[in-house]
């Protein structure tokens, strides 16, 4: 007989999207419920990310049951037996259920109906599958619980990170600084006069929260409400594993104490995943091997561990293993490195991007995961350079640097090297180490390309899905644009996992099964922690936390059924 320090129903390890989501659904559904989050911060990765999940099939959609059926052919597509059908079904047939859930608790979400899938050129891709949080009122959580939120990725906020806008905003806010429209003046000085008052308050950053800060501060705002509890600062290092091989709890270090706490209705491991953690990485991601991602420090593979050590196994190993983006790698003004994600700058005109022979290799606009595929494929592409001229530079600008900066702003990215220039062509390839020839034909090509709004190369201009991030006023392509007003940039870009996709084998209930696929009683994951849907790949903007939504909300309906139904789990 175990003596244990403390009960719950329901215990979650992680404070991410998926643990959050697991947590309110278990209490709303009746469970005690008890979050364990290792650092002082909540949110997890999800806080750090755009918060954008991926639902084919939700209520919004026209056709939502035709819009599923057309899914399931797309991910057949894309994935095909790389991944488990039963949980592409799990998650197609109850995505739309956990969204509306989670609507009916407060939860908000806002319908992107422009985004087009990642692979629009596969049967049954499809527009508008993805939704944006609702942007949320800090000031709703009270002072202390608002300082739990971990804070956003800074460069995609603004006066230092403490002002955060919508990706929408943000286009708006370059017009504002463009003087395009007034509307776009107008917007941006509601925002700053709500920012004023907040630090006029006392409040250490901008209550105005937007993407993932607002979907974790929202799913913060219901748990508080419930009777659940969240402890900070604490971990797990050990589930407790029954005579009958149940899990039925753990034990957890909190503030220098160890404590027992059994768990009637299960453990939920939603600790994010192993992209923290070097060692992981080396060992199961493609070389050479990423040394920076924006994942939280903590996501350091610790539910992986827990749930081996408990007859829990692994997936299969599925091509590179993560989501990826491109990422420069910039110095902050404390003196932090910065690893800025180029999601958008790329399908920009007058971008392209080179290897190190000073010759394009890929079709720029593609999605972020696309384009560093086609990194890791090409050998002298890692890393690969983002090359622009004076008037791009200035219109959209590139990572770190932001648009229509003055010339002199530019001063402190030139001086740490993330930013290298050149009068010339050629002078900017010396400065990159590129084949100068290659680069000035480049150049060449870009501007012939802009100038018939055809990409002959590599196509870029011609998706749907680079159309969405071009310039919709430029002409004749959004996407394509001339090199041909020094001086000339470059900024390099590495491969930067933003998610690991290698996890644990789970079933369509979240459960996590064994080598001989078994549920081991008692124990789910979710999240990063279980092996991807979609296996390595990303079928559109959200998959990742639309599955964490989904899954973690069938764990806990599945806790919560069998407490109500009397079985075991």
């Amino acid at each position: 007989m175990t003596d244990w320090d403390q009960e719950v129903d329901l215990l979650v390890l992680g404070s991410g999207a998926a643990g959050l989501t697991a947590a309110l659904v278990g209490a709303n559904e009746g469970l005690s419920t008890l979050v364990v989050e290792k650092s002082e911060w909540l949110g997890g990765t999800t806080a750090r990310s755009a918060g954008t999940v991926w639902i084919p099939g939700h209520r919004q959609l026209a056709d939502p049951e035709a819009d599923a059926a057309e899914a399931a052919r797309y991910l057949d597509a894309l994935v095909g037996d790389r991944g488990p059908r039963d949980l592409r079904t799990a998650y197609l047939r109850h995505a739309p259920d956990a969204l509306e859930y989670l609507r009916t608790l407060g939860i908000g979400f806002r319908h992107t109906a422009g985004a087009v899938d990642y692979h629009p050129e596969l049967p049954g891709a499809g527009v508008g599958r993805a939704l944006e949080p609702e942007p949320f009122d800090g000031r709703r959580l009270g002072r202390r619980a608002f300082g739990r939120v971990r804070h956003p990725v800074r460069e995609f906020t603004l006066f230092g990170g403490t002002l955060m806008v919508r990706r929408a905003e943000a286009d708006q806010l370059a017009a504002a600084f463009a003087g395009e429209t007034v509307r776009a003046a107008v917007m941006a000085g509601r925002l700053g006069l709500r920012w004023l008052l907040d630090r006029a308050g006392g409040h250490p950053r901008g209550t105005r929260l937007t993407m993932g800060n607002a979907l974790v501060a929202a799913l913060y705002g219901r748990l508080l409400a419930t009777s659940a509890d969240v402890w900070f600062t604490a971990h797990a290092d050990e589930l407790v594993v029954d005579e009958r091989g149940r899990v039925s709890g753990a034990v957890v270090h909190r503030r220098g104490a160890v404590s027992r706490i059994r768990a009637r209705r299960g453990v939920v491991l939603a600790c994010g995943g192993f992209a923290a953690n070097p060692a992981l990485r080396a060992e199961h991601l493609p070389e050479p091997v990423a040394q920076f991602t924006p994942a939280v420090p903590e996501a350091t593979g610790d539910g992986l561990h827990l749930a081996r050590a408990a007859g829990g196994t692994l997936g299969a190993s599925q091509d590179d293993n993560a989501m990826w983006f491109p990422g420069s790698l910039g110095r902050r003004r404390d003196g932090s490195t910065a690893v800025f994600p180029h999601i958008w700058d790329r399908a920009k005109p007058g971008i392209v991007a080179v290897d190190r022979s000073g010759r394009r290799f890929v079709d720029e606009s593609l999605s972020y995961h696309r384009f560093v595929r086609a990194m890791y494929a090409t050998d002298a592409a890692v890393p690969a350079w983002l090359v622009t001229d004076a008037a791009s530079l200035r219109k959209y600008g590139l990572g770190m640097v932001r648009p229509y900066l003055p010339r002199v702003a530019l001063r402190r990215h030139l001086a740490d090297g993330y930013l290298q220039s050149g009068p010339t062509v050629r002078a900017l390839a010396g400065k990159i180490g590129v084949d100068p020839d290659a680069l000035e034909q480049t150049a060449a090509a870009a501007c012939r390309a802009a100038a018939v709004g055809r990409d002959d190369e590599f196509g870029k201009g011609q998706s749907p899905f680079g159309h969405q991030y071009g310039d919709r006023a430029h002409r004749p392509n959004v996407n394509l644009g001339p090199l041909d007003r020094p001086p000339f940039y470059a900024v390099a870009v590495f491969p930067v996992p933003l998610a690991t996709t290698l996890g644990l084998q789970t079933d369509a209930d979240a459960r996590v099964l064994t080598a001989a696929g078994e549920p081991v009683p008692g124990l789910y994951a979710c999240g990063d922690d279980a092996n991807s849907v979609t296996a390595s790949e990303y079928p559109g903007a959200g998959c990742r936390i639309g599955s964490a939504l989904t899954f973690g909300y069938l764990a806990a309906r599945h806790a919560a059924r069998g407490l109500r139904e009397g079985d075991g789990v």
